[in-house]
C-alpha cells in the first residue's frame, strides 16, 4: 500500500491567513498563545500542500479554501472539500518548527510522528514503555540511548494516532519492535508496533537532522514515498475552476 510524505517549516507557511477555510479562520482566531498558533497553522498547511499534490490540485488559496482539515471525535484529522468528505486518510505531526503529513487512501488505518533526539529523565521511561522496551534502552549509551528512546516514543505516538485513541490510551499498550538491528540508514527502515489485542501495524522509520520520523498504517505500507514541492507560487485563478 502506497503511503505519500510531504514536511514543511515554519519559513514555507505564508504570512496571510487567505488559505484557511471559513472554520479554521475562526478556530486559528480563538487560539491565545502565539506557539500554539504557530504550531496549528504549520500542521493545517503542511496538510493541505500535501493534500493538493496528492489530489492533483493546483495551490492556491482558493483551492485551500475549499479544503478544510477537521478534527473527529477521537481527535484524528479529517479531510473534507467544498464541504464534502474526501476519500482520504491522513495524519499530522509537528515538532521543533517541522511538520510532517502522511497521506492516502480512505480506509487505511494510518499514523506518524515526529520526535526530537533529546534526553529524557529515567521517570519518563519508566512510565512510558513496556519492560522490554526499558531493558532495549538501558542496554545503548550516549546519543545512540537518546535516539532510541525518541524512535520508540515517535512509533508508540504513530500506532495511537493509526488507533484513534492517542494519549487517552496507556503507551505501554502497543509494543515496538525494531528487528534484529538498530543502527543508521540513508533511507527508510522497517519496524513493526503490536497492541496488546493482537493487532500489528508495520511500518518505517526515519533519523535525520535530529529528528525521528516514523510512520504505521494497515495494510502494511511500501516505505513512505516524499513529496517535493516547489516555494509556494498562486497559480491562476483560471486552474482552479
Amino acid at each position: 500500500m502506497e503511503v505519500y510524505w510531504l514536511e514543511q517549516t515554519e519559513a514555507d507557511v505564508p504570512a496571510d491567513d487567505d488559505w484557511l477555510s471559513a472554520n479554521e479562520a475562526t478556530r486559528l482566531n480563538a487560539m491565545r498563545f502565539a506557539k500554539r498558533r504557530a504550531d496549528w497553522r504549520l500542521g493545517r498547511w503542511t496538510g493541505k500542500r500535501a493534500l493538493s499534490i496528492f489530489l492533483g490540485r493546483p495551490a492556491h488559496p482558493q483551492v485551500f479554501k475549499e479544503m478544510e482539515i477537521r478534527s473527529a471525535p477521537s481527535g484524528s484529522p479529517e479531510v473534507y472539500f467544498g464541504n464534502q468528505p474526501a476519500a482520504v486518510a491522513i495524519s499530522l505531526s509537528h515538532r521543533a518548527g517541522v511538520a510532517a503529513c502522511a497521506v492516502t487512501i480512505l480506509g487505511m488505518e494510518l499514523g506518524c510522528d515526529l520526535e526530537m533526539v533529546e534526553p529524557h529523565s529515567d521517570a519518563f521511561l519508566a512510565d512510558y514503555f513496556t519492560t522490554e522496551e526499558q531493558s532495549l534502552v538501558a542496554d545503548a549509551s550516549g546519543v545512540e540511548r537518546w535516539r532510541l528512546l525518541a524512535l520508540l516514543w515517535s512509533a508508540k505516538e504513530s500506532a495511537l494516532k493509526a488507533l484513534h485513541q492517542g494519549l487517552r490510551l496507556d503507551s505501554r499498550n502497543v509494543i515496538v519492535s525494531l528487528g534484529d538491528a538498530f543502527f543508521d540508514f540513508p533511507d527508510w527502515s522497517p519496524m513493526q508496533v503490536r497492541h496488546i489485542d493482537g493487532r500489528i501495524f508495520y511500518g518505517w522509520w526515519q533519523h535525520a537532522n535530529n529528528i525521528v520520523r516514523t510512520l504505521v498504517a494497515a495494510p502494511p505500507p511500501i516505505p513512505p514515498i516524499r513529496f517535493r514541492v516547489s516555494d509556494y507560487v498562486l497559480e491562476p485563478a483560471s486552474l482552479c475552476t
